[in-house]
C-alpha cells in the first residue's frame, strides 16, 4: 500500500516537472540523434555536464525501486524483475517524451529516454536485490521462531492442521482444503 502510494506521489511530481507549459522566448529543436544531447552537455563543462545529466538519470530513478515495492513480491527472479522494471521505466519516459510534443515550451529529447531508462535500472540494481535479500532473511527468522504449526505463505501466516493422527482419506481431505486456502 505505501509503495502504491509513494509510486503515485512521485508519477504526480513527474507529470508536473515534465509536462506543464514553459512560458519561453525560444525553444530548440527537438533531438532525435542518440547522444547528441549528452555530448553537448559535456561540451559545456564538467559541472553542467554533471547537472544536467545527473537530472536525466534522477527523473525516473525512483521507479526502479517503487514499482517492485508496488508490487510486493519477495521471490521473484531478479532477471524477470529488472527486466519488468527497466521496460516500464522505457515506456513511462517515452509517453513522457510523447506528450511533450503538445506542451508550449517542452521539447522531445531521445537522451532523455535514454538517461531516464538507465536511471531506472541503476535504482533497480542499487537497492532491490539487496531489499529483498534482507527482507525474505528477516521473514526467515519470523517463519523459524513461530512454531511448527504455521507456515508463512505469499498471503501470510496460514496454520497447518496435525494429519499425523488422522487416516488417509482425512489426510487428504485436509490437504485439499490447505491447498485450496493458498
Amino acid at each position: 500500500m505505501a509503495g502504491s502510494v509513494l509510486l503515485l506521489s512521485h508519477l504526480a511530481l513527474v507529470g508536473w516537472l515534465t509536462l506543464r507549459p514553459l512560458d519561453v522566448m525560444w525553444v530548440t529543436a527537438a533531438n532525435l540523434e542518440p547522444f547528441a544531447g549528452i555530448r553537448a552537455d559535456l561540451a559545456l563543462g564538467p559541472i553542467e555536464a554533471a547537472r544536467r545529466i545527473g537530472e536525466g538519470l534522477m527523473l525516473l530513478a525512483p521507479l526502479g525501486i517503487l514499482l517492485p515495492m508496488a508490487g510486493g513480491r519477495l521471490t521473484v527472479s531478479p532477471w524477470a524483475s529488472l527486466t519488468r522494471t527497466v521496460a516500464s521505466g522505457a515506456l513511462l519516459s517515452l509517453a513522457i517524451e510523447l506528450l511533450q510534443t503538445g506542451v508550449p515550451g517542452q521539447v522531445v529529447d531521445v537522451d532523455s529516454l535514454l538517461l531516464n531508462t538507465t536511471g531506472v535500472a541503476l535504482a533497480h540494481l542499487a537497492v532491490v536485490p539487496a531489499g529483498r535479500a534482507r527482507l525474505r532473511r528477516r521473514c526467515g527468522r519470523a517463519g523459524s521462531s513461530s512454531g511448527a504449526g504455521r507456515s508463512h505463505g505469499r498471503r501470510g501466516p496460514v496454520l497447518r492442521e496435525n494429519t499425523a493422527s488422522q487416516g488417509a482419506p482425512a489426510a487428504a481431505s485436509v490437504m485439499h482444503r490447505v491447498g485450496a486456502a493458498r
